[in-house]
């Protein structure tokens, strides 16, 4: 059955993000962090072999996850990630060309901005929502005082967030977190797939007790 990101982050309100210097085991850590009820995960393009993986994941893609690409910077980029299977896309820059591309592939995009004039020129360019990158630059403080002038636009801080930084920023408005290094770790490498899963499970209840 196929997810929708909204869907998806209503559920667990996280993106996994995979980077790493080969896509060998994303479908491992994939898996991993499924079971532990993550629901969105970011497979990013700077990954060589990434778009291979994301063809391969798909094909069989597990009920109630939704699979993305990131690290999109052109249109071609975004093309080629949809037509590997990717469901949604995350920019790390506000770009509206790559915005445009993927409102005509038919798929969700969160362009990445910090300063309250990219966040709007992101939303009026079409952003499904906005990735607030890098989040740890404010902190959920700054998270709290860019919604407020913006309330209507779902905003996604992203970059150095640690694990125990999760409850700070869904409870100053956050629609959801990205969350790369501090939860996926060395995973993709060599690292061991339970301390992920420990990892996961923390998260997942911190997050859970954040939104009451």
């Amino acid at each position: 059955m196929t997810t929708t990101l909204s869907a998806a982050l209503a559920a667990m309100p996280v993106v996994a993000i995979l980077r790493s210097s080969s896509a060998d085991r994303f479908p491992e850590v994939a898996d991993t962090l499924r079971q532990g009820g993550i629901r969105a995960i970011e497979f990013t393009l700077t990954t060589p072999g990434v778009l291979a993986a994301l063809r391969e994941y798909t094909q069989d893609l597990p009920d109630g996850l939704t699979l993305g690409a990131g690290t999109v910077t052109t249109p071609h980029e975004a093309e080629a990630a949809v037509a590997a299977g990717a469901e949604y896309l995350i920019t790390p820059a506000t770009q509206p060309e790559v915005i445009a591309e993927a409102r005509r592939l038919g798929v969700p995009v969160l362009p990445g901005a910090l300063t309250p004039t990219e966040i709007l020129t992101a939303w009026h360019a079409g952003a499904s929502m906005v990735k607030l990158f890098p989040a740890a630059v404010g902190g959920p403080e700054y998270l709290r005082a860019v919604r407020a002038p913006l309330p209507g636009v779902p905003l996604v801080p992203t970059g150095g967030i640690d694990l125990d930084d999760a409850p700070g920023y869904l409870r100053a408005g956050a629609t959801a977190l990205g969350m790369g290094s501090p939860l996926v770790g060395d995973a993709c490498e060599s690292g061991n797939l339970s301390a992920l899963a420990d990892r996961t499970s923390r998260l997942v209840g911190l997050v859970t007790g954040a939104r009451g």
